[in-house]
């Protein structure tokens, strides 16, 4: 991520593990599955054939590759994935950031700010198929105000 043509690029913080310059953001852990953030990435190619057969990588580590045009939580420039995470809300605000690696190329970051950073602990890339709201969130076609109908229909 310090390379020097890579100034520009935004990164993920939900990317895909299987693309070339994906890395190792953090790992699911506790009884919560909150993401405990690593000082320094590793790459995914270097951790992925470690991963035992029949465990999804993205159920225990979380990882972050480019942000790129053609994903489908694209929405013009916009990440629509962070706005539909904004919509939910959120039960407890940490008084401070989680250090994260990512910070200066996030994608999330540079759109939302320090909401994205509360927020990015909590987030799974694999959810159980029982949790709808979580389906709904990680839908692209899903919109804000389908998730804000979703919501006001659950209180």
């Amino acid at each position: 991520m310090d390379n020097p043509g890579e100034d520009h690029v935004n990164w993920c913080p939900s990317g895909d593990a299987e693309r070339p310059e994906s890395v190792v953001l953090g790992v699911r852990s506790g009884e919560n599955g909150q993401v405990v953030y690593l000082a320094e990435p590793v790459p995914a190619s270097e951790i992925l054939p470690t991963i035992p057969d029949g465990i999804a990588p993205n159920r225990v580590l979380r990882f972050a590759s480019h942000c790129v045009s053609d994903c489908a939580n694209r929405d013009g420039d916009a990440c629509g994935l962070i706005e539909r995470i904004r919509t939910v809300p959120s039960p407890n605000t940490p008084a401070a950031v989680p250090r994260c690696h990512l910070r200066p190329h996030c994608k999330w970051w540079n759109q939302t700010g320090v909401e994205a950073c509360h927020r990015c602990p909590a987030l799974a890339t694999l959810n159980s198929p029982d949790d709808e709201l979580a389906t709904l969130v990680a839908d692209p076609s899903t919109t804000v105000e389908q998730l804000e109908n979703w919501i006001a229909a659950a209180e």
